[in-house]
């Protein structure tokens, strides 16, 4: 398994499988934006398949504040500790940042409670004619 911090030889090709259970998942393309446009990524790349197999994003001002907007893992990566490895280099890219948040589902707390992170509270607004990126 390779990581890499950038989107440097990535195409849409490489970004299938992913957003599952996503009523209107974005497209590769779109996919392949968002990840170019995030201030951090770490990519998860099986090299012997030369797929994406797992990513992390965040967004962030460069001084006190980040948000972690996505993790994802292919279903037949999980539970290989991929998940695990993005979410502790995103964390190492962060670390001279004040505050960095993320929204989970409350069965995903106990997950990121290992990495030191605690539950607060998170008011949402969510747009979901725009969840594939494009107006539906």
């Amino acid at each position: 398994m390779k990581f890499q911090t950038n989107t440097e030889s990535i195409t849409e090709t490489m970004l299938n499988g992913f957003f599952v259970d996503w009523p209107s998942p974005p497209s590769a393309e779109t996919h392949l934006t968002l990840l170019q446009n995030s201030a951090h990524i770490v990519l998860a790349i099986d090299e012997a398949k030369n797929q994406v197999v797992g990513f992390i994003t965040a967004i962030s001002d460069g001084v006190l504040s980040a948000y972690i907007p996505l993790l994802e893992v292919l279903p037949a990566y999980k539970n290989q500790g991929i998940g695990k490895q993005l979410v502790e280099q995103m964390l190492a890219q962060l670390q001279n940042i004040y505050m960095i948040d993320l929204c989970c589902d409350e069965d995903l707390v106990p997950y990121y409670e290992n990495f030191g992170m605690f539950k607060g509270n998170a008011m949402l607004k969510r747009n979901y004619k725009m969840q594939s990126g494009k107006l539906i």
